[in-house]
């Protein structure tokens, strides 16, 4: 019997139900990288805003893992057990290189390093002990880390790398089920099993049957909800705003980017670092506020539904986005650093800078027989989904609650009336 297959046993997941694991997989999961993102939380300091949202990127992982294997073994293709058993290794890998509070970490992680949290996956699988114990396991651990990134590009399977990375992958299918469960919002009560089954190949990409249209529907106006309720929420973001510049202002002290070995990175978690910028001279102020819960206040906030270049130019340019703070600061007589624009920019999160769903990157089908399918334009059938094909950006400006007013008039003479609705606060 293949090794891939023996099985160790199982967890117990609020969503999945009973997830099992194989005895490779255990090992796996057993290692400190793996057993490290116990210690990250799924979605950094949303907790502030929804007490329960504690989840953190292991269940992500396990739970992605599952659906993996799920849709390895349903799609009507001819995918080897030891193809599925890839498939689900590199999906339960495909988070291991966040860095603290998970996203939070990106732009900095960008800026004095420029990399992101997969290339920091598959350097990790590539250069800690996850090397050794895949190797171990008969499996290769290059083509394990371009899997878990979407980046395998097998031309045989081209497909393999859409299941972990695509417009309709596992991973959304995870995580927006679970940050809803987690948080209460409520937008997450998908059917993904009936996409998962329905799903085949067409023209070597991974495609969706038109008989699972309504869960299609469901899916991706649960991402759009889940954007606006979860991921963007205004006093959830005034956390993260806090905890990025507390990180960054803190870095040099707290060395937050001076690790070389791989060893050194996995020392980063969320922890850890709440506990080294506690200790920070330059951040405790800050951490010792959102300890308190004493948050930024938005003071602006606008949604725009047409492209404009100044717009764009703010979503696009940090050094723009600091000219227009420095703006909006001195014209309400505070000081630049009293001032932060907001917008959903941070890279490789569950939302872009813009919400601009393209229902054409998602392929979709009729099948006339069993050899024989027929493509279809999504737009044609479905009203919903055509609607979506609009633009969306958010700007929002935050300050501290005494300079909240001042700040409003500012930012309402540089970028225009905002509506009623940016005066509530939450």
């Amino acid at each position: 019997m293949n090794l891939s297959k023996q099985y160790w046993g199982f967890i117990k997941d609020p969503i999945h139900g009973y997830i099992r694991i194989t005895k490779s997989e255990k090992k796996i999961i057993d290692s400190r990288p793996f057993q490290r993102l116990r210690r990250i939380k799924q979605l950094a300091v949303t907790f502030l805003v929804y007490p329960a949202a504690n989840h953190t990127r292991f269940e992500h992982s396990l739970g992605t893992m599952y659906l993996a294997g799920i849709l390895g073994e349903n799609l009507p293709v001819d995918l080897k057990d030891s193809s599925i058993a890839e498939l689900r290794l590199a999906s339960l890998l495909h988070d291991v290189g966040h860095g603290p509070f998970s996203h939070l970490f990106e732009p900095l992680l960008s800026k004095y390093v420029n990399k992101n949290h997969e290339e920091m996956t598959s350097w990790l699988i590539e250069n800690s002990e996850l090397n050794d114990k895949i190797n171990k396991e008969g499996f290769d651990p290059k083509r394990i880390s371009k899997l878990a990134t979407g980046r395998l590009m097998d031309k045989t399977k081209p497909y393999i790398d859409h299941i972990i990375r695509s417009s309709v992958d596992v991973d959304k299918m995870d995580f927006i089920i679970r940050d809803s469960y987690h948080t209460g919002a409520g937008y997450g009560y998908i059917d993904i099993f009936r996409l998962i089954y329905t799903m085949d190949i067409l023209d070597n990409n991974l495609a969706v049957d038109v008989t699972a249209l309504s869960a299609l529907e469901a899916f991706l106006l649960a991402r759009l909800q889940s954007f606006k309720t979860i991921y963007f929420h205004r006093a959830s973001r005034a956390a993260q705003i806090m905890i990025l510049k507390a990180m960054d202002k803190a870095k040099d002290e707290v060395k937050l980017f001076d690790f070389i070995t791989a060893d050194d990175y996995l020392k980063l978690d969320d922890y850890y670092i709440w506990y080294m910028l506690k200790k920070c001279n330059q951040s405790r102020t800050i951490m010792e506020s959102i300890e308190n819960r004493k948050l930024l206040k938005c003071a602006y906030e606008k949604t725009f539904f047409i492209k404009d270049q100044l717009m764009t130019n703010i979503f696009e340019n940090e050094a723009v986005r600091t000219k227009i703070e420095g703006e909006i600061a001195s014209k309400a007589g505070v000081e630049p650093d009293l001032v932060t624009i907001d917008v959903p920019s941070l890279p490789s999160v569950p939302y872009q800078y813009t919400i601009e769903l393209d229902p054409m990157n998602i392929p979709i089908f009729y099948k006339i027989s069993k050899s024989k399918k027929n493509p279809q334009k999504i737009t044609e059938l479905s009203k919903i989904i055509d609607s979506l094909r609009v633009f969306m950006n958010i700007i929002r400006v935050y300050t501290d609650e005494s300079n909240r007013i001042k700040v409003r008039k500012a930012s309402e003479d540089i970028l225009g009336k905002a509506p009623i609705s940016s005066l509530i606060s939450f």
